[in-house]
Order: structure tokens, then C-alpha cells, then sequence
């Protein structure tokens, strides 16, 4: 009897809290959650960079004669690369454009396993590439696109044609869609400032990705650097050196494809996170580089490129040209050198970094002091000046002051050099830090 008693009241306590967790009680319960308590996982080889504050502008003297000022500013949490992007990192891009180029003309072609490379819904609907099925790279007449032109050919090698490695993608432009003019007004149920609907705040690009390799040849007058352009890319001793030749655009396009094999990924284990990966802003990038240091000249503190025991902190030009002093010759491989406070390397020299930042003389002087940047979309027929962007950090062939975390120079979006990288950042959501 008292067993009995004791299921009634059970089952008396389940309907109470299933009418409680349904809202019947009239309550404030807030919406049911179908993810349950929600936990960011740590994402593979980045580092957690806390939310806090730090004072920006000139931390030594200012060589170039510009009154930068120095203000404070607040910056979120977010997560950062802890290395620069690789050469073999790169490459598992531009192998995924190549890939997708071959299953696309597979799928469009006569090869007897045509069908397999696309996957279809139950009415026969082209719903995507299938990449289960391995490409038949001995299919050579399908393929033949792929690869440049017998008279163009090299020797007589067969190479794909880097010149036809294009990445298509899309994203929303916010700070078009947040503009009051173009609002959409319940009224009249239409949005203003000559917009149409919400495909007006949609920006299509489509980027070619292949690095520019002979950025090491066209970088430097009367040299013999020929090697560099031949094998930095693609030889596996340069596996772990930082990818260079890269635009401005070809490291957002790399950011929005790892953005979207990482969210392919968790909608197909039914998760429904999404993530986005995007270059950092130039804010984010010396809060950062400096690794909760306030007042620090270097990455690593102190006043000084070197340590008390007379080893440099970086690669970069020291000794007036010496470039083999610091160990290296050109680019190093990542992680060579101590990291910051925050485990963050090379935020000083190896290679400058490409941030999302538009670059402006008056900028610093303007931006908000939450979260601040300034951004300008350029297209290609604008003016240069509208296309310069923020780059940070100083490279293997600049001199100590470059590489000073509140030095700010610039180079267009357009141009690859062979001393410019980057690295990513995914925002951090839920995190008290």
C-alpha cells in the first residue's frame, strides 16, 4: 500500500512539472530550449582571448610624424587562431575548390558514375556535391577543364589551372541593413532607400584562391629567389611556415569556407550551431597581441626585442639587415618563438597580418569605444585609398618598430606580398569572462 502510494505522488509531481514546464502555470519560464544547457566547445587550435579592456594608440614614438591618440577601449570575448594560417592549413582550401571544380564536371559529364558525384532528393533533385564518392582522376577527357592547355603547358605537365580555382560565396551585409533609410517601414510594407526586399542586403563574391607565388620574385629587385616561388607553397619542408601571396579577399574567402565546413559539420551530427570564422578587426588584433599587457611595447613586455639573455623575441630585421640574426632568413615556421600571455605566437614578425579593419589616418580618433572598427566595403573600380586595409604585427623583412603592438600601417585588398599572412577569429557567445 505504501509503494502504491508513493507512485501516485510521483506521477501526481510529473503533471505538475510538465504543466509547469509547458507555461500552464502562468508563469514567466521563459521558451523551452531544445538544445537543453548550452556549452561552446573549444575550437581546434585557437585560444580564448577573455573579454576586457586596454588603452590604444602610440606606446614608443611615433616615427612617421602622425598624432595617433590613445584612448580606452572595450573588447568582447572571442576566440583566435593561436598560430598564423599555414601553408598546409591554406591547402586544404584550395583542395576543396579544386575538388569541388572535378566532382562538378564529373557530374555533368559521361562518365558511366556520373550520377554518383551529386546527391539527389527522392524526385531526382540536384540537392549538392556528393562527397562520399572519390573522384576519378584517370577520367582524364571529363577532367580536362580542370587543367591547363596542352600549349601552355610547362614541359609538357599536366597541373591544374590556378587561374580557374574560384570560391563562391555570399553574406549578409549588417551595416547596410541597419541604416535607418533603408529600414522597413510596417506602414507602407516596404523598405526604404531603394530597397526592394532582404536580397538587397546579400553581397555575392567570388574569389580566385590560389596564392600568388611569385610575390617572392616580384617583391625584391635583382634577387634570386626562384626556389621561394617554386616550393613555399607546396613542398612539404615549408608544411609549417605561414601562408603568404594571399589578398586581403582571398583570407576572407578562406574565412567563410572554414565557416562553412564547420556549420556542414554540426548540421550533420542534427547540432544547430553555427559559427562564423571572419578576420579580426584591427581592436581585436592589439588586444590580443598584447596578451592583457597595458602598457607594453612587444607582445612579450618589456621595452626590448630581445630577452635578458640577449635572444630576439621574433623574426624580423634586426642588426640593420642582419636577417639571419633571429635564426631565420625570410619566414620562419609558426610557433618558433615564446607565445604571449594570452598563448598566442608570432603577433610580432614572421609575417603581418591582414585584419577586417579599413584603414583611415582619423579612424582610431572616431570608432566607437565598444567593440570598435571601421569598415568599408571597397568594390573594384573604387580608388585605392578606398581600399587600404589595416595590417598588424610587422613581417620578417621590417625593422623593431613595426613590430611594436600598436604600430598600424596599411596595404590594399587587392595585393599579395610575400610578408603578409593572417590568422582567424570566431566571436565567443555566453562566456562571463
Amino acid at each position: 500500500m505504501k509503494n502504491y502510494k508513493l507512485i501516485i505522488a510521483l506521477l501526481v509531481i510529473t503533471m505538475i512539472a510538465s504543466c509547469t514546464q509547458s507555461g500552464e502555470s502562468g508563469e514567466l519560464i521563459g521558451a523551452a530550449s531544445s538544445r537543453g544547457t548550452w556549452f561552446e566547445p573549444v575550437p581546434y587550435g585557437m585560444t580564448f582571448v577573455r573579454r576586457g579592456s586596454l588603452r590604444i594608440g602610440p606606446s614608443d614614438e611615433d616615427p612617421t610624424g602622425q598624432l595617433t591618440p590613445t584612448r580606452t577601449i572595450s573588447i568582447d570575448a572571442f576566440w583566435m587562431d593561436d598560430t598564423e594560417v599555414t601553408n598546409n592549413e591554406y591547402r586544404q582550401f584550395t583542395n576543396w575548390v579544386r575538388d569541388s571544380i572535378a566532382r562538378h564536371l564529373l557530374y555533368n559529364s559521361s562518365n558511366p558514375n556520373a550520377q554518383y558525384y551529386g546527391r539527389l532528393d527522392i524526385d531526382g533533385n540536384y540537392m549538392g556535391l556528393n562527397w562520399d564518392e572519390k573522384i576519378d582522376w584517370a577520367d582524364t577527357l571529363s577532367l580536362e577543364p580542370l587543367f591547363i592547355p596542352v600549349h601552355e603547358r610547362f614541359f609538357g605537365a599536366r597541373e591544374v589551372d590556378a587561374r580557374k580555382m574560384f570560391f563562391d560565396y555570399a553574406w549578409i551585409d549588417y551595416q547596410k541593413a541597419a541604416q535607418r533609410r533603408n529600414s522597413y517601414n510596417y506602414e507602407t510594407q516596404s523598405y526604404g532607400g531603394g530597397i526592394t526586399d532582404r536580397s538587397d542586403f546579400i553581397v555575392r563574391n567570388s574569389v580566385n584562391i590560389y596564392p600568388d607565388t611569385l610575390v617572392w620574385i616580384r617583391d625584391f629587385t635583382y634577387s634570386y629567389n626562384e626556389p621561394w616561388t617554386s616550393k613555399y607553397y607546396w613542398h612539404p619542408g615549408f608544411d609549417d611556415y605561414p601562408v603568404v601571396g594571399v589578398t586581403w579577399e582571398q583570407a576572407n574567402a578562406f574565412s567563410h569556407w572554414r565557416t562553412k565546413m564547420q556549420n556542414e559539420y554540426f548540421s550533420s551530427i542534427g547540432d544547430a550551431t553555427v559559427q562564423d570564422y571572419r578576420l579580426p578587426t584591427e581592436s581585436e588584433w592589439e588586444y590580443a597581441s598584447r596578451g592583457g599587457l597595458q602598457n607594453s611595447m612587444y607582445p612579450w613586455g618589456g621595452y626590448y626585442s630581445r630577452n635578458q639573455l640577449g635572444e630576439f623575441m621574433a623574426n624580423y630585421k634586426p642588426m640593420r639587415g642582419n636577417y639571419v640574426e633571429d635564426g631565420g632568413l625570410a619566414t620562419m615556421k609558426v610557433a618558433e618563438y615564446p607565445p604571449n600571455d594570452y598563448g598566442l605566437y608570432d603577433m610580432a614578425g614572421n609575417v603581418a597580418e591582414w585584419t577586417s579593419t579599413a584603414y583611415d589616418d582619423l579612424s582610431m580618433a572616431l570608432v566607437s569605444e565598444l567593440n570598435p572598427d571601421f569598415k568599408y566595403n571597397a568594390k573594384p573600380d573604387d580608388p585605392p585609398a578606398l581600399k587600404r586595409k589595416v595590417i598588424r604585427g610587422g613581417s620578417w623583412k621590417d625593422v623593431g618598430y613595426y613590430i611594436q603592438v600598436s604600430t598600424r600601417i596599411y596595404e590594399y585588398q587587392d595585393t599579395a606580398t610575400s610578408f603578409i599572412g593572417f590568422r582567424c577569429v570566431r566571436s565567443s557567445f555566453g562566456n562571463n569572462f
